[in-house]
């Protein structure tokens, strides 16, 4: 699989926490498609999909599993009836992998984390692993779909620290 280091802008995102069980996410992407239809967000560039995953659904209860589904925006959400609020994905510096086809098992996330990392000499940054679906909708099959998945990783330090 080709790792690709990347530096992720800071992004401004529209959200549905979704908190519980992985078998009931559709009914938040549900929420999160409404609100976006009703403020005629369609996907794109400048509306991209991502979602933040706090804990792998395979090592937590279903209680404890977190996923924050999200829409880039340019501007901030207003209150609104579907729960959709504003945060952002910071500036980072990722460990970048594409993965091709079904979005229920990424493998690429478990190959950044599993095999990559161990041996890539870098170490995880603060912020959770995170996934672009870079092609959504009704009309997209699953072995046409595409993920980036993002691994933020520490800063390399360049230079000298100067104690005095």
């Amino acid at each position: 699989m080709d790792v690709e280091i990347v530096d992720f802008p800071k992004t401004k995102i529209a959200v549905i926490e979704h908190r519980g069980a992985p078998a009931l996410e559709n009914e938040s992407v549900q929420k999160l498609i409404a609100w976006r239809i009703q403020n005629k967000l369609p996907p794109s560039d400048l509306h991209r999909n991502y979602g933040v995953h706090y804990n792998d659904p395979n090592q937590v209860t279903a209680s404890e599993y977190r996923v924050d589904l999200c829409i880039s925006v340019q501007h901030d959400v207003p209150d609104n009836s579907f729960g959709v609020i504003n945060k952002n994905i910071p500036n980072l510096r990722c460990a970048k992998i594409r993965h091709h086809g079904s979005r229920d098992i990424i493998g690429a996330a478990h190959y950044l984390y599993e095999q990559w990392l161990p041996s890539s000499g870098e170490q995880t940054a603060e912020f959770p692993m995170f996934f672009h679906y870079v092609n959504v909708g009704p009309n997209i099959q699953e072995p046409d779909m595409i993920t980036d998945v993002y691994l933020p990783i520490l800063q390399a330090f360049l230079g000298k620290i100067d104690y005095q």
